[in-house]
């Protein structure tokens, strides 16, 4: 379990995290939801020691982040940003076994080479491995670095909009791809999220953020509501179930 107490993180004068403190179940998907601005993406980069807090705590299975090796927290946490520029021209292949990079550091040996293949056909790339990064569609290039993030075989994967640039048709591909790593693989998922209607579909816990405190958190019921959407984000919304699921339209 991962958890955070009283967070804080500022920019000169202005929390952008407010005295957060939350609890992150395992084998879970928990998405962070909320307005520009409410903090997600720098709480996800706090949770992951990529930028450091002003105040509180975070503890990796009742370890003190500041505590933990680098290369050991590498084997524990992956965390995949918005944006990703690579300044090399790489093939599939080649960035999946970046992944690799923790255990092995650049050497692969052969059970490196089996968590690389095996990541590349669970994101169904097996048969265009060898193709370039920039010879890709975007949904094709999200699969690689998400393969990428598998291969390096943590316990726990942070993803920043992991939707970001993907049309409908990608998005529930990815979507379900991620599902499944919990479910069968029994991944815990943390991710940061725009779209509510595929974090209502998909979702385990959902933390509502506003503000750079937390608004709410709960289950989809308890979020995904329209009373509770429109404290968040000071907009009319619409909720209706359709196939079990909680679909947001908001006016």
């Amino acid at each position: 379990m991962i958890e955070v107490r009283n967070i804080v993180k500022k920019y000169e004068d202005k929390k952008v995290v407010d005295d957060v403190t939350l609890k992150i179940e395992k084998s879970k998907i928990t998405s962070f939801i909320g307005p520009n601005g409410a903090g997600k993406s720098t709480l996800l980069s706090v949770i992951t020691r990529i930028i450091n807090k002003d105040e509180g705590e975070v503890f990796i299975e009742g370890k003190k982040i500041e505590e933990w090796d680098k290369k050991e927290l590498s084997k524990k946490i992956a965390i995949l940003k918005q944006s990703n520029n690579i300044n090399i021209r790489l093939t599939i292949k080649e960035l999946v076994s970046f992944g690799r990079f923790p255990y092995c550091e650049g050497r692969l040996k052969e059970e490196d080479e089996k968590y690389v293949s095996e990541a590349i056909e669970y994101m169904h790339l097996t048969d265009i491995q060898n193709k370039y990064l920039d010879e890709l569609s975007g949904g094709q290039r999200q699969r690689a670095y998400i393969a990428m993030v598998i291969a390096q075989g943590t316990e726990y994967i942070f993803l920043d909009e992991p939707l970001n640039n993907l049309d409908m048709n990608n998005s529930v591909k990815m979507m379900k791809v991620l599902r499944n790593l919990c479910n069968e693989l029994g991944k815990t998922i943390i991710l940061v999220m725009h779209d509510i209607n595929f974090t209502s579909c998909y979702s385990d816990y959902i933390v509502a953020l506003k503000d750079g405190k937390i608004a709410k958190e709960g289950n989809v019921e308890e979020i995904i509501n329209e009373n509770t959407l429109k404290e968040i984000y000071e907009m009319d919304f619409n909720v209706q179930e359709i196939e079990g699921n909680k679909i947001s339209i908001y006016y």
